[in-house]
């Protein structure tokens, strides 16, 4: 990890506009050595595992969840060379359409910042202290587990050979 790698997590329950807040997060400090800048904005679908879903729930540990993300974000900057990390994440209620999570990455080159941007996404996604409710026209859910993402494991060896190489 470089010591010029920035990492900001926020856990909060109010929406957000993932563009406004990648704009000014980047405003707060000197892009100009960022060849790249990857986003992903997670948002809740109306349907899971075939149901239809009107709403969402999303509960977690205030303090840990924080540390947690912390921790994979600056994982992900020790395996990639990466400028700054954002992450926004969002708990509560949770309607179809809004955006659930934000994972912006800067990096001078484009291959780091996509390969950190997904091993962080990947993380949240599957092994986050997050704990899901689904509101479906048969009543609420917990959902169980949440899908994976097959090339994650690929490019984190792919950079983990990289990085012994180099």
């Amino acid at each position: 990890m470089s010591d010029a790698t920035a990492i900001k997590v926020i856990v909060q329950e109010e929406p957000f506009d993932a563009y406004q807040v990648t704009g000014a997060h980047q405003a707060t400090f000197d892009a100009n050595k960022c060849g790249g800048i990857v986003t992903f904005v997670g948002t809740m679908r109306d349907y899971n595992d075939g149901h239809s879903v009107s709403t969402m729930h999303l509960d977690h540990y205030p303090g840990m969840t924080e540390k947690h993300i912390e921790r994979v974000c600056q994982e992900a900057a020790e395996k990639w060379e990466v400028i700054d990390i954002l992450v926004v994440h969002r708990y509560g209620k949770i309607l179809p359409s809004d955006a659930i999570v934000l994972v912006a990455v800067w990096s001078a080159h484009r291959a780091n910042a996509f390969d950190a941007c997904r091993f962080v996404i990947n993380y949240l996604k599957e092994r986050a202290p997050f704990w899901k409710r689904e509101a479906t026209p048969a009543g609420e859910r917990w959902v169980e587990h949440n899908t994976k993402d097959p090339a994650a494991e690929a490019a984190s060896a792919a950079a983990a050979r990289q990085k012994r190489s180099a």
